[in-house]
């Protein structure tokens, strides 16, 4: 009697194929959307700009990313814009530019801004933008910023509402990523 032999199995070269691409194309996106997660996360956020005191730098509805991490490293510098809970409102946030770190003796005369006596280099804020408020020297203390928006005559700012705490202190802008023709690093 002759054993009877099972045929072998028919592989089909493509359906194996299609299956490892299909396999490692999930991987790759679920690898993807993990470091995604963990950069908004942990990293950078993006945020939506509400308002106009920081034109002409930022637009109202623009989009930016901040970063989170940046300031656990290094230290808040003058012309820095930071993203802050705003000290009357804690529930929202206010971007503005550091002006007056610890220490510093901050002076607005008639619109021009001096720190420790020096009249402050400002090329982001544009004449039309200027306003002539004046404000008594203050003197920034430790732990504290004074910063202001970029659009001067429609910013509510350290004028107004004080210096900002560290604690308050929660991010950086660093790139703005919408609309696409303002795309690019903050300065």
């Amino acid at each position: 009697m002759e054993e009877s032999q099972a045929p072998a199995p028919v592989e089909i070269p493509g359906d194996t194929m299609r299956q490892r691409s299909a396999w490692k194309w999930l991987q790759e996106v679920i690898v993807a959307l993990a470091i995604s997660i963990f950069i908004i996360v942990f990293l950078y956020q993006p945020v939506k700009v509400e308002g106009t005191s920081m034109m002409p730098g930022l637009a109202d509805q623009e989009r930016i990313f901040i970063n989170k991490y940046v300031y656990r490293f290094v230290a808040i510098e003058r012309g820095d814009l930071v993203v802050f809970r705003y000290p009357v409102d804690p529930g929202k946030n206010f971007i503005k530019r550091v002006v007056g770190v610890p220490g510093d003796r901050v002076e607005i005369f008639r619109g021009a801004v001096f720190v420790n006596g020096n009249r402050l280099q400002e090329p982001y804020v544009p004449e039309k933008f200027r306003d002539e408020r004046s404000m008594s020297e203050v003197v920034v203390p430790e732990g504290n910023y004074f910063v202001l928006g970029d659009h001067r005559d429609l910013s509510s700012d350290s004028r107004d509402f004080g210096v900002v705490g560290r604690a308050a202190i929660f991010g950086k802008a660093v790139f703005a990523y919408w609309p696409a023709k303002m795309m690019g690093k903050l300065q």
